[in-house]
This record gives C-alpha cells, structure tokens and sequence, in this order.
C-alpha cells in the first residue's frame, strides 16, 4: 500500500485516538502521520495467502501465537506502522488492543510506491525490535521474496518458485509457490508451465 504525503504532525495520544475512530489508516513516521492508500489485487492475495498459510499451520499445531493482517498497527519507539502481516508469539503483548510491541514475525508486501521505504526505512526500524526473528519483504511485480532473519545478523536470503521458506521462530514452513497462489505474474506462470511440462 502507498502512503501520500504526511498531513500534519500529531502527538501519540492524538494519533491513537484518530486511528480508532477514523475510516482511513495512517501510519505514524516522526509525528508525522502519512494516508494509507488502497492495495492492489495481487497485494491483498499475497497478504492473504501468507496469513492463511499461518493461520492454518499454528492452528494445527495449537501454537500460542496470534496472526494479524493488515488492520493491526505496531509500536517501534514513537512510531506506529501498519505490516501487511505480522506474528506475536509473546502472551504479554496484550497491553494495547489497537498495536502491539514484541512481533516475531513482520511481513511486508512490496508495491511500486512503498518499495523503497519497506526495504530501507522499516526495515531498519523493525530490526531495532528486540522480540523480532525475521523481517519478509514479498514482490508482487515477480516471485521472489526476501527474508532478513536475526540470526543471520539480518542478512538477506532470496526464495523463488519452487523453494519452501522455513519461518525458523514460529515453526511454519510454506512453499514459495503457495504464498504467490492466483497471482499470474510472469514468474509464476514459466513455473507452473514448466510443473506442466514435467507432468
């Protein structure tokens, strides 16, 4: 999702209060507080198919972990950014309903207009979590996503069609194939053409 240009400086108390009770999302960058525009069809499938490959795995294994997509901000010092997808592990992160503190897990999905700011910007701040084992940045323009990890000292390994993603803190592994499911860019569709070919 792309974020407009910051609309005026807000303190924390009068941005929470705005966020619960407005219809239109902002995330909170210096006092700064930046509009929250629409996501796209492939965004919202890659969001949704990530959580539901989650969702279903820490289900089966009656994992304590909660899953939140989307609507659920989280708090890096005195900023608030809303991930696309994001895994709290921690039973005592439960002080706030409206954002949480000690994620395990922060997704992003990569959009033209964001691109740069998940991969610099929010990067370098949800690392600064202490709670926060890896940091994913999803592509929607091709297949490929990109997973910092802390205890690789948050260096970089890539995934591709094809390849299966072990989230090492939430013991959930998930195929590459299954996050990018009805997303026909042109990266999916030479692979299911070569699954074809191979059938």
């Amino acid at each position: 999702m792309a974020l407009n240009t910051a609309e005026s400086y807000l303190s924390e108390a009068d941005y929470l209060a705005g966020e619960q009770d407005g219809e239109i999302r902002h995330e909170l960058v210096d006092g700064l507080a930046y509009t929250m525009t629409g996501a796209s069809d492939y965004h919202n499938k890659l969001s949704g198919n990530l959580f539901g490959e989650f969702r279903i795995a820490l289900k089966r294994s009656h994992s304590p972990c909660s899953i939140y997509i989307n609507d659920m901000k989280v708090k890096v010092k005195q900023n608030f950014y809303y991930p696309d997808v994001m895994v709290v592990c921690n039973p005592n992160d439960k002080v706030n309903d409206y954002y949480k503190t000690q994620p395990a897990v922060i997704v992003e999905v990569l959009s033209p207009s964001t691109r740069r700011f998940d991969k610099t910007h929010k990067r370098q701040a949800y690392q600064t979590l202490e709670s926060l084992r890896e940091y994913v940045l999803v592509d929607q323009e091709r297949a490929e996503i990109e997973v910092f990890t802390q205890h690789s000292g948050w260096q970089a390994e890539y995934f591709y069609p094809g390849d299966t993603i072990h989230f090492q803190s939430i013991g959930v592994a998930v195929a590459v194939e299954d996050i990018y499911y009805q997303v026909d860019n042109d990266d999916m569709l030479a692979f299911w053409q070569a699954k074809q070919a191979q059938a």
